[in-house]
């Protein structure tokens, strides 16, 4: 099991990564993180960037290297990146990439409870998700189409990687759909059963 981070959500992953090109003041991190896309990658909560750039500084990831104003603008702290804090970013980066971790989704979630709703109503609401996962893998593709020869492929690794999800996931609901529409999902009769008797 990996060892306990000082500052360990991926904010501050992010926020080091960025930090190795130069330094930065927090609204210049969080400028660059948004125009990234960092927030469609990972969970980034704007309101606590504050926060875990002063709890990187506090554990020696991050330090100050000077500080300022212009203007009325409140006064603004640039920061750097310190040897620890890259090897840090390195070390959590490896970890990320290495070891598979348990991600439950809320779609997981909602299939671990699917059998509350008739067979009927469930099939009806994967048509939905089936319909609505094809619009955003189009757009996907779209978008991925439009980078490509503009960017370099490493930087549209993680888009690659959530195209592929976002098909597979796709496939998987066609394939379900297909189970509960030709009546051969496991225990079909049981489960509408259920729903007509309560038992």
């Amino acid at each position: 099991m990996a060892e306990r981070r000082p500052v360990g959500n991926l904010l501050a992953l992010a926020v080091l990564t960025i930090a190795v090109q130069r330094p930065m003041h927090p609204y210049e991190m969080a400028s660059v993180l948004r125009s990234r896309g960092k927030d469609q990658d990972m969970p980034i909560k704007w309101g606590s960037l504050y926060t875990v750039v002063r709890n990187l500084a506090k554990h020696g990831l991050l330090e100050a290297v000077e500080s300022g104003r212009q203007g009325a603008r409140p006064e603004r702290t640039v920061y750097r990146v310190t040897e620890a804090g890259r090897r840090e970013a390195e070390d959590w980066t490896r970890e990320l990439l290495s070891t598979p971790q348990r991600e439950p989704s809320s779609f997981e979630a909602g299939l671990s409870v699917m059998g509350g709703l008739r067979p009927d109503e469930v099939a009806t609401l994967l048509r939905q998700r089936s319909h609505l996962l094809a619009e955003r893998i189009e757009d996907a593709r779209r978008a991925l189409a439009e980078e490509q020869g503009e960017v370099p492929r490493l930087f549209l690794i993680e888009s690659e990687y959530a195209l592929a999800m976002l098909e597979a996931q796709a496939a998987w609901v066609r394939s379900l759909l297909t189970e509960l529409s030709e009546g051969t999902f496991p225990d079909l009769d049981a489960w509408r059963a259920f729903h007509l008797t309560q038992e």
